[in-house]
């Protein structure tokens, strides 16, 4: 079980990235005070625990609903969290959620965005909650061996959020301490990790299949 928690965090952490959340959320909140940067990063992170918190107690049954087998999504699963290791290890993945805040800020400004419309894009949605945590999500809470590590799995998203939190609250100190150069490594590095997890997700999906 331990094994599991350990896989659990580590593809999630990775998958979200709290650390390299810091820029992009310095970059949507330019130009507003430490009291509404807070409201901003505490709405946020609200907003995605509760989208979060959709597909972990409901994967299973929307899986279920679609015909789909926890196998199949497994391997499907994997090859998407493998796409998003590629982007980190090339440098694809910063670039991309950079220019997606890029667009937040411009229309926020022609459009007097107010707290919660940057709370919600693109911070909640899909800087944290996006498609690759909603899959590892899905898949992890499918690869739950018991009811004890599924209730863990929700404590090791709670974790996940909270590092966001803490990230958001301490975004300046965080780009400051890193530089870019090292915010570099630290990406590619988790990516390589990342990549590792996604490949033993495919490989146990494919084993599973010729099981059957």
């Amino acid at each position: 079980m331990l094994d599991y928690f350990i896989n659990a965090f580590a593809t999630l952490f990775v998958t979200i990235d709290p650390v390299g959340l810091a820029p992009m959320f310095l970059a949507v909140t330019a130009g507003m005070n430490r009291a509404d940067r807070r409201r901003v990063a505490i709405r946020a992170i609200l907003t995605a625990a509760g989208i979060l918190l959709v597909f972990y107690a409901s994967g299973q049954t929307v899986l279920n609903v679609l015909g789909i087998s926890v196998t199949a999504f497994r391997v499907s699963g994997g090859i998407l969290l493998f796409l998003i290791a590629i982007e980190m290890i090339f440098g694809k993945r910063q670039e991309r959620k950079a220019e997606t805040a890029e667009k937040a800020v411009e229309s926020s400004s022609a459009h007097h965005g107010t707290i919660n419309e940057l709370a919600i894009f693109p911070l909640a949605i899909p800087l944290i909650s996006g498609p690759a945590a909603i899959s590892a999500i899905i898949l992890l809470s499918g690869e739950a061996p018991d009811t004890l590590a599924y209730a863990g799995l929700g404590g090791v998203i709670a974790i996940i959020l909270a590092s966001c939190l803490g990230a958001f609250l301490l975004a300046d100190k965080i780009e400051r301490l890193l530089g870019d150069t090292a915010q570099l490594v630290i990406t590619r590095l988790l990516g390589v990790l990342l990549a590792a997890l996604s490949v033993q997700f495919v490989a146990d999906g494919v084993l599973a299949f010729l099981e059957k």
